[in-house]
């Protein structure tokens, strides 16, 4: 099925055949939405019975931080069938209400932060299941250059892909771009028209409107109320805001920008980060000019920092011939054939961003045991291999990996009060332990297979 993957889990004797219900009834929608580009689903709200219920109680993460309630995903469930009955039977008398959503603020970088929304397990499974059946209709409505919030491809994908254009295609200019505070300033009205140009559910959208204006409870213990935005943290919120930028950029990318532009243009989304590359230094400009004025229409605003004309050509490259997307660096230079060749790296700031938080996890497990510490080690060194192992890219995986062993020596050495791990006895560990050397992840991929359309 488009859009949404059958799950592989083995499943209880006693929810045999559950999934498959649910998974079909998405599957349906997902196949009429499909073959009508135009159709607006009805009867949605009835979907949120406690079948539906109980297969996206199973998808939850069991070990998520509890709302304002208190009750874990863990406590929920022991009573499962009873307190779903009791939420259908609040659904259908349209007497459910959203609860409040506690708010964290979790670390961003050195300075900035993150506000992290966290909905009670109720709210959060029931925006679990409401999301199941929104991306089963408008994953048949996202374009392939929308890489973020959506199943089987990420931001690998979205690099793989821009380096393909950029290496292959003629490019040469590049408008990158961040939307200021997104996820702060969606805009409840039209969001609600958005995606009611694919439902037609007045109680399916009310469920919507209910949790994009639930109150928020902050660190301090005060009450707001939200005029815009969608809490980071609550499931449905990643398929919102894929949507809101749906119709407010990709759309009008690919309506207007592309018709009006006289060279080859493409764009790359992830999230409210994207990448627009263009041929001409003319369309770039006109782009850069009419980009504010149509995130204005939607409530948007470009971050002027992180927003700025790039001329990236092979013919000029110096240290201005680069930018970033991802985590990733990218800038031109000369194989050892003498050829140009696109390079993506690690960024500088990801990779100290990267480091930072390896010493704050050095700092929290270093009292456990020699094993229990090189066991979490490899799984998290191969996590940074999966994400920044890319061809080109070798070196800076290498910097990562001497470095962070340095940062976990230093932390090592301070669980006594004298130095008892010297540098001979931790490579020796090393050896032991089998600790994962950087190495290359990404197959090379043909140009044929990089050069399809988008």
């Amino acid at each position: 099925m488009t859009g949404v993957r059958s799950s592989q889990r083995k499943h209880a004797p006693d929810t045999v055949g559950l999934d498959e219900r649910m998974q079909t009834s998405l599957r349906r929608i997902a196949d009429k939405a499909k073959a009508n580009r135009k159709h607006r689903f009805q009867n949605l709200y009835g979907l949120l019975n406690e079948e539906g219920l109980k297969e996206a109680f199973r998808s939850l993460n069991k070990n998520a931080a509890s709302g304002v309630d208190r009750v874990s995903a863990r406590e929920y469930g022991r009573n499962l069938d009873g307190n779903l009955r009791g939420l259908v039977e609040r659904l259908k008398g349209k007497r459910y209400r959203a609860k409040l959503v506690r708010r964290r603020h979790i670390p961003k970088d050195k300075i900035k932060t993150r506000p992290l929304g966290i909905p009670v397990t109720e709210d959060k499974l029931l925006q679990t299941a409401v999301s199941k059946i929104l991306m089963a209709i408008f994953e048949q409505d996202f374009l392939p250059s929308s890489f973020g919030y959506r199943p089987r491809v990420g931001a690998r994908d979205a690099v793989r892909k821009l380096t393909a254009k950029l290496q292959y295609g003629k490019f040469g200019y590049v408008v990158e771009a961040d939307i200021k505070a997104y996820f702060n300033n969606i805009d409840h009205d039209w969001l609600i028209r958005m995606v009611r140009e694919r439902v037609d559910d007045e109680a399916f959208l009310r469920l919507i409107r209910k949790w994009l204006k639930a109150g928020v409870l902050e660190e301090d213990g005060k009450v707001v109320n939200p005029e815009a935005g969608t809490p980071q943290g609550g499931s449905v919120s990643p398929v919102l805001a894929n949507i809101y930028l749906h119709y407010a950029f990709d759309l009008w990318f690919q309506k207007v920008v592309y018709k009006y532009c006289t060279g080859k243009v493409f764009f790359a989304r992830y999230a409210d980060d994207f990448v627009c590359l263009f041929q001409y230094k003319k369309d770039a400009e006109r782009f850069y000019r009419a980009l504010p004025r149509r995130l204005a229409k939607f409530g948007l605003e470009v971050a002027p920092e992180k927003t700025r004309i790039v001329e990236f050509s092979r013919f000029r490259k110096n240290e201005n011939n680069r930018f970033e997307f991802l985590g990733f660096e990218f800038m031109w230079g000369t194989n050892r054939a003498g050829r140009d060749q696109l390079y993506t790296r690690t960024s500088p700031e990801r990779l100290q961003r990267s480091l930072r938080e390896f010493t704050q996890w050095c700092k929290q497990v270093r009292h456990q045991g020699t094993r229990e510490i090189f066991e979490m080690l490899n799984v998290k060194l191969l996590g940074h291999y999966n994400y920044f192992g890319v061809r080109g890219n070798f070196a800076r995986l290498q910097r990562f990996f001497y470095r962070a062993m340095g940062i976990l020596r230093k932390w090592l050495n301070r669980r006594s009060q004298r130095r008892s791990c010297s540098w001979m006895k931790f490579f020796r560990w090393l050896e032991i332990f089998k600790v994962e050397r950087p190495r290359i992840r990404d197959k090379p991929p043909t140009q044929a297979q990089l050069l399809l359309p988008c």
